[in-house]
């Protein structure tokens, strides 16, 4: 048997190969058959090459149906598919160039220069070219290649992609994900998610991230679903496409947006059947405020790049906003302390997981690899949370975000829930910063509400009433955003890095009311 990812999609397309199985916002449709045959034309360009069976694609290139198509190839022909964020430069190119030594790099036109040379030194023979509006060397390349490709034969264990992680911590690192990997975790979130014939998604995510590329496109592939697919999330796009829609995938930013259009009620929502949020907390105010103007409740799960999906809300049954859910089918979670004993009900401690969805390791980093996994074979995440009486999974935050102050441990998340509850305040993030007598300091980062008139001398106080005083913050900075990286995720480092420099100000309690220029401009204006 053929445990080809692409093979597995391919006997799930519809028996009507002339139906639509892409719509884009300019117009174009491209049907089951085209799919089959540009996959076939590119799979046989890439076969032509002469490359090894390991051989590692890299693809750094915008959003377009033929990058989506250019993944379903290199699944076809058997190779590794490599996908980089677009917002990638030099010295981050270089380094996952150099790092996975991939066979061929696909990169746009106006990257070529610059890209190629980082390729060629690095031992890379090939490089293509591939724009979002149908041009670039692989396709004229690929057209004069047959429409007619077997599918290359894999095992379930053979790797089908590596995605490097964000690297907020050191160098990325490349998690290597097997046919069997995507494969098992696809198949589980279609029942766990109820898709049905005739869903059509509503795709509006990036291509180069587990969210859009092996969530999104892989349920609708795996359903045999039309995608409408818009290059980036734009709410009016996404406005004029929702009633011929019934699954919407985002980022928490998304939801946000559609709630500040005037037209986004459950008129617009009269076709849909299910929102799903990740990559990043969902607000409560978005998610009761969401239910409100659409009678929907977006359904919030919990993945990585080394896992895929691991935890999800109940398509039927309570979804429970702030809480990620009830473990997968097939998908072990437990969280333990720090001796490696299963923690009870309501306590935290660190969250590892175990399942035919977990990844094969990181590239070329065996020690790295055995450090992360526990002597009985769970994946330590990283993530820091809690089990629920009735099952459902709370993440308090990433391990290390934990702010040891004075002795304490002080998980960032419980602030951040307070924080953002208080009138005026639309989101926080809470840090540690080095601070001489506690050994790290507690400082919260806020964004308030246009018009709110924010006094972290109130708010402080406020904490007081609700918190214990060593989880109260020595600091309160109020900002304009918060800094996020392209899947909408706070960067943490980001803000340790600019608010930890200055450990005296912190001591002494300086600049309690810390507000950056602009923010103090918009807030006198």
């Amino acid at each position: 048997m053929n445990a080809n990812l692409y093979a597995l999609f391919a006997s799930r397309f519809p028996a009507d190969k002339s139906a639509c199985c892409i719509e884009t916002h300019d117009g174009q449709y491209y049907s089951w058959g085209d799919l089959e045959r540009a996959t076939a034309k590119m799979a046989n360009l890439l076969l032509s090459l002469g490359l090894p069976p390991d051989a590692r694609i890299a693809v750094q290139v915008e959003k377009s149906p033929e990058a989506l198509l250019l993944y379903l190839a290199t699944l076809r022909a058997g190779f590794i598919y490599l996908p980089l964020n677009t917002a990638y430069r030099g010295d981050e190119i270089d380094y996952f160039i150099g790092n996975a030594e991939p066979a061929v790099v696909v990169c746009s036109p106006q990257n070529f220069g610059w890209v190629s040379q980082i390729a060629f030194k690095s031992g890379t023979r090939h490089v293509f070219t591939l724009s979002d509006r149908r041009t670039g060397s692989l396709l004229e390349r690929a057209t004069h290649h047959s429409d007619l490709c077997e599918t290359v034969t894999r095992q379930p264990d053979d790797l089908a992609a590596i995605l490097y992680t964000s690297g907020t911590t050191g160098r990325s690192k490349g998690a290597m994900l097997s046919h069997d990997n995507l494969a098992s975790n696809a198949k589980t979130l279609q029942q766990a998610w109820q898709w049905q014939p005739g869903d059509v998604l509503l795709h509006a995510l990036p291509l180069f991230h587990v969210h859009g590329l092996f969530v999104a496109s892989h349920g609708a592939l795996l359903n045999g679903s039309k995608m409408i697919f818009l290059p980036k999330f734009d709410s009016a796009e996404v406005l004029r496409y929702l009633p011929r829609s019934t699954v919407f995938m985002g980022v928490p930013t998304y939801y946000v947006r559609l709630l500040a259009e005037p037209l986004f009620d459950r008129k617009a929502c009269v076709n849909m059947r299910l929102f799903v949020s990740g990559s990043a907390p969902l607000l409560l105010d978005t998610f009761h405020e969401f239910i409100a103007r659409t009678g929907h409740a977006i359904l919030e799960r919990y993945g990585m790049s080394e896992t895929t999906m691991l935890v999800s809300n109940p398509c039927d049954g309570r979804r429970i906003g702030g809480s990620v859910g009830l473990p997968l089918p097939g998908v072990s979670v437990r969280v333990a302390n720090d001796q490696g004993q299963v923690c009870s009900t309501d306590e935290i401690g660190a969250i590892q997981v175990k399942g035919p969805n977990v990844f094969k390791g990181y590239w070329r980093m065996p020690g790295k690899t055995a450090e992360e996994f526990t002597a009985d074979g769970y994946f330590v995440t990283g993530d820091v949370g809690k089990f629920d009486g009735d099952g459902y999974l709370w993440i308090v935050g990433r391990s290390k975000d934990l702010i040891i102050s004075g002795g304490f441990n002080v998980y960032p998340k419980e602030i951040e829930s307070v924080l953002d509850e208080m009138d005026g305040v639309a989101e926080s993030a809470v840090i540690g910063v080095p601070h001489p007598d506690y050994g790290e300091a507690v400082v919260a980062i806020v964004v308030g509400k246009p018009g709110a008139r924010l006094s972290a001398d109130a708010m402080i106080a406020a904490l007081k009433r609700k918190i214990a005083n060593f989880k109260v913050p020595k600091r309160i900075v109020f900002v304009d955003e918060l800094p996020r990286n392209a899947m909408a995720k706070v960067q943490k480092k980001a803000l340790r890095e600019q608010y930890g420099a200055d450990k005296h100000a912190v001591a002494h309690g300086a600049n309690l009311d810390g507000e950056t220029p602009a923010y103090r401009a918009r807030r006198q204006a």
